[in-house]
C-alpha cells in the first residue's frame, strides 16, 4: 500500500510539473534586426500583445526613457505603445518590470509566454503581437502580426504601417519575423 501510495504521489508531482512547465513555455516570439541610429528622437521601441479587439494584454518590453516620462516631454515617442498600455497608470513597480535600456544593434527576441500583465495565462485563440518604434522624431514604424495561440507553431504574415514617407530613416528596424510557438 505504502508503495501504491508513493507511486500515485509521485506521478501526480511529475504530472504537476508538466502542466507548469507547459504554461511557462514560450507561446509566440518576435525577432528582427535593430540599428541605432544617431541624434535625438530616435531608438525608441515598445513590443506588446493585444486580443483582436485591441484590448491590451501585456508588454513584453519597452524603451526606458519613453516608460520613464520620457513619453511626457516628447508625446511622439512609441505613442500607440503609450495609449495602449495605460502607461500614465503604472506604478512605478510596474514600469521597472518591463522596461530596460535601449539595446545594442543587432538581432534582438522578444517571447512572449502566454500570459497576461499579472502573470496569468490567457486562454487559446487569437491574439496580436505588436512592435511601434519611434524612427526620428514624429517618424513612426508600427508592426503587427496575428497570433493563434493553442494551435501550433506558425510563421504569420507581419505587416507594417509608417507614419510618414521618410524612407531614409526605416533602417532602424528590419527584417521582422514573428513565430507562433504552440
Amino acid at each position: 500500500m505504502k508503495r501504491f501510495f508513493l507511486l500515485s504521489m509521485i506521478l501526480t508531482a511529475l504530472s504537476l510539473t508538466g502542466i507548469a512547465a507547459q504554461s511557462s513555455q514560450a507561446a509566440a516570439e518576435l525577432t528582427f534586426s535593430f540599428t541605432r541610429q544617431s541624434g535625438a528622437a530616435s531608438n525608441q521601441f515598445a513590443v506588446w500583445i493585444e486580443d483582436p479587439q485591441g484590448k491590451y494584454v501585456k508588454t513584453l518590453y519597452a524603451t526606458k526613457y519613453t516608460a520613464n516620462g520620457g513619453y511626457a516631454r516628447r508625446a511622439s515617442s512609441i505613442p500607440t505603445w503609450v495609449k495602449q498600455s495605460g502607461l500614465a497608470d503604472m506604478t512605478k513597480a510596474q514600469v521597472d518590470a518591463l522596461t530596460a535600456a535601449t539595446p545594442k544593434a543587432g538581432t534582438l527576441t522578444y517571447t512572449w509566454d502566454g500570459t497576461d500583465s499579472k502573470g496569468a495565462a490567457v486562454p487559446a485563440g487569437n491574439y496580436v503581437i505588436y512592435l511601434e518604434g519611434t524612427l526620428r522624431w514624429e517618424n513612426q514604424a508600427l508592426y503587427s502580426a496575428p497570433i493563434r495561440l493553442g494551435q501550433g507553431s506558425a510563421s504569420p504574415e507581419v505587416s507594417v504601417k509608417y507614419s510618414s514617407d521618410a524612407i531614409a530613416e526605416r533602417s532602424m528596424i528590419g527584417n521582422v519575423k514573428v513565430k507562433t510557438l504552440r
